[in-house]
């Protein structure tokens, strides 16, 4: 009784010290029981509880000038701590001590409000004896001893999506939930032999050892036609069927079955799908290009602050070109590849197509062209948008998942910007699901591929004239924009510059470059009647200067490593020119492998094994970042960089990617893609 009369007394006195100082702004419940864990701590065997809460603070650790100065605490610890009157609330207070600004992990009583806990941290009231619970940086280790709150920040411990999050979740699973039923329903009507498929004005009806619904057709013609593979049926020369509404029925449960885009991702590929096998090489360059943005990102998603020596890891990469595979030097020279790519790709495509139509570019055609793409990349891009949403508001996320915050709320305000294609035009802290930038810039550069076809067929001198115009145009905004804002060239330079992004890196007129060099070189390949060179001695020179750019692209990256502090005439043309000539070195490489003077190189690249990575890259590219901020969001402690641990990282990443993608593809990307809405 005396003991419970002392607590209640040293409770009381607490309280008034604390009430004191404001006794407006914190909670009344707040204070007590905010006292009730200090008191308790001081105590010579204190309850379990108040150890929990009092192990769960952050505290300093080894090498804080390498990088080492969040202290996160233990998240899950804290919240496991229950007390008579409250359980423990695990908050961060973001400090700045000079140049040095660092975050602290804190537990606190749960009836304790962000602002109840910022006072609590702003007047110091959270003490064991007489030290703080929050001690600064010792002077050696900082230029100044008082620390200076930025923000407090308290994770909750309660999932509670709202409608939005609810309904992208619900959209995910219906479009997850469509191929499945139809899968289902195929393979129940495929035990049904002599079912008759669809009502033609011939009717027919499928033996059971044949396909009972055949392949969908992808050149074009309409999908809702379902063709049968009988004998007799082979011999017969029919006209062009209406597409009946059963057999529409049908057609689009072929081509929502699992059965039909499992096979048909197993068999098509770059390659197969050109007569004679050309442009086999782009399944290498696709795929390896692809490992290259996953490694990068792998290693640029936990830098940003999610290292304990990332001083020490700035260090290692900036001292080696080796570096380059992961995140130093140029900045992702592997998305000029793939923009390269798909301005080849695009060209031929409309070439064909053209062709196809009797040799006239008419606006019907052209509009056709560009719903396919639609058609191609944005059920897959909603899909993983809609993902991202209601993902970030089902899990407990830990204290490394601040950074992040933003994108949620910015896909709740910029979706449309997704929907439309032009998320890459928002200033860049606005952009939803940031790395889907890549489409936005992608679909705006393919939208120019039939006005250069136009011109290019109109007369090839104002075609010269229009497509060397544009090269010159995104080389000189390059340079202009680089030398006003000073911008860097130089990884991780840039990830520290926020006008590099925002002005620069997202932008189609400072990208366009090497997708128009991509289109050049796809009208050349499919326009051709001869090969360029004749002599081998003009190949043996275009690849060694092929090469020899490669490499003086990455060695000068490193040469002007330093961010300018004026305007720069060697960094302007630099960062004008290096996208352009890596595209078009990157187009000798496709050249050679198509004339015949690649030798091992076009072995390589045409290898088999990368057929189906790349009918995967995709959906790989798409999910990929999803899983590292997953990984990243969830970690309660640092990571340590060390090559070995980021090469598991990435392999870790990878071999995640690789399986969820080949699901997401035959259930969300490939259905659409075979799914043809005319009848022909």
């Amino acid at each position: 009784m005396a003991l419970g009369c002392v607590v209640f007394l040293l409770l009381v006195a607490c309280s008034v010290t604390l009430e004191s100082t404001q006794t407006q702004t914190v909670s009344q419940r707040c204070v007590e029981d905010t006292n009730m864990f200090l008191w308790e701590i001081k105590q010579d065997k204190p309850k379990e509880y108040a150890v929990l809460m009092y192990d769960a603070f952050g505290k300093m650790g080894s090498n804080v000038e390498g990088g080492n100065a969040n202290r996160p605490g233990l998240l899950q610890q804290c919240r496991s701590a229950h007390g008579p009157s409250f359980s423990g609330q695990y908050c961060q207070v973001f400090l700045k001590q000079g140049t040095v600004q660092y975050f602290v992990g804190i537990c606190v009583p749960d009836s304790c409000e962000e602002e109840d806990v910022q006072i609590l941290v702003l007047y110091d009231k959270l003490q064991f004896g007489e030290t703080s619970l929050i001690p600064p940086l010792p002077h050696i280790l900082a230029n100044q001893s008082a620390q200076e709150m930025i923000m407090t920040h308290c994770l909750s411990s309660a999932v509670s999506p709202d409608v939005s999050d609810v309904t992208c979740l619900f959209v995910c699973c219906v479009m997850v939930a469509i191929p499945l039923a139809t899968t289902l329903f195929t393979a129940l009507m495929r035990r049904q032999p002599n079912r008759e498929v669809s009502p033609t004005v011939e009717s027919s009806r499928l033996n059971s050892g044949l396909n009972l619904y055949g392949t969908v057709q992808t050149n074009g013609s309409s999908s809702c036609e379902v063709n049968s593979n009988t004998s007799e049926e082979n011999n017969l020369t029919r006209p062009p069927r209406l597409c009946f509404p059963r057999s529409c029925v049908y057609g689009c449960l072929q081509a929502f079955s699992l059965q039909t885009t499992s096979q048909h991702l197993s068999t098509i590929s770059t390659s197969s799908s050109i007569p004679g096998g050309r442009y086999s090489s782009l399944n290498g360059i696709r795929v390896l290009s692809l490992l290259w943005i996953i490694c990068g990102h792998s290693a640029q998603f936990p830098v940003f602050n999610n290292l304990d020596n990332y001083k020490n890891w700035k260090q290692t990469v900036e001292s080696s070109p080796l570096y380059v595979l992961t995140i130093s030097g140029p900045v992702f020279l592997a998305v000029d590849t793939f923009l390269l790519l798909g301005g080849l790709l695009s060209a031929r495509s409309l070439l064909d197509s053209i062709d196809k139509a009797e040799n006239k570019l008419s606006p019907s055609l052209v509009a056709n062209y560009l719903f396919k793409r639609i058609k191609r990349i944005q059920p897959l891009h909603l899909f993983i948008m809609c993902l991202t949403i209601g993902l970030i508001s089902m899990v407990h996320w830990g204290p490394y998942w601040f950074p992040f915050i933003d994108t949620l709320m910015d896909c709740k305000t910029y979706w449309w910007a997704n929907l439309l294609l032009i998320s890459n035009l928002l200033p860049v802290h606005e952009i939803c699901i940031p790395w889907t930038w890549y489409l936005s810039l992608d679909f705006q550069c393919y939208a120019t591929t039939p006005l250069l076809v136009y011109f290019y067929r109109l007369n090839r001198g104002v075609f010269a004239v229009v497509a060397g115009g544009l090269l010159l145009m995104t080389t000189v905004v390059s340079a202009v924009i680089t030398a006003l804002l000073q911008l860097p060239v130089f990884q991780p330079s840039t990830m520290t510059s926020e006008n590099y992004v925002l002005y620069y890196y997202v932008k189609p007129y400072t990208r366009y470059g090497p997708f128009l060099i991509g289109i050049l070189t796809g009208i050349y390949l499919t326009t051709k009647k001869d090969q360029l060179f004749k002599q081998k001695w003009q190949a043996a020179l275009g690849w060694f200067c092929c090469l020899s750019v490669m490499a003086g692209l990455v060695g000068v990256a490193y040469i002007l490593r330093e961010t300018p502090t004026h305007p720069s005439v060697p960094h302007a043309l630099y960062q004008g020119l290096h996208r352009p000539l890596w595209a078009l070195a990157v187009a000798w490489v496709i050249l050679a492998c198509e004339e015949g003077y690649a030798g091992f190189i076009k072995r390589l690249l045409s290898l088999s094994f990368w057929v189906p990575l790349s009918n995967i890259s995709f959906a790989c590219y798409l999910t990929h970042p999803v899983f590292i901020i997953v990984y990243i969001g969830l970690q309660e402690t640092p990571i340590h960089y060390t090559d070995i641990n980021f090469m598991y990282l990435f392999l870790g990443h990878l071999v995640l990617t690789l399986v969820v993608s080949y699901v997401l593809t035959v259930l969300v990307e490939k259905p659409y893609i075979l799914l043809k809405w005319s009848s022909s």
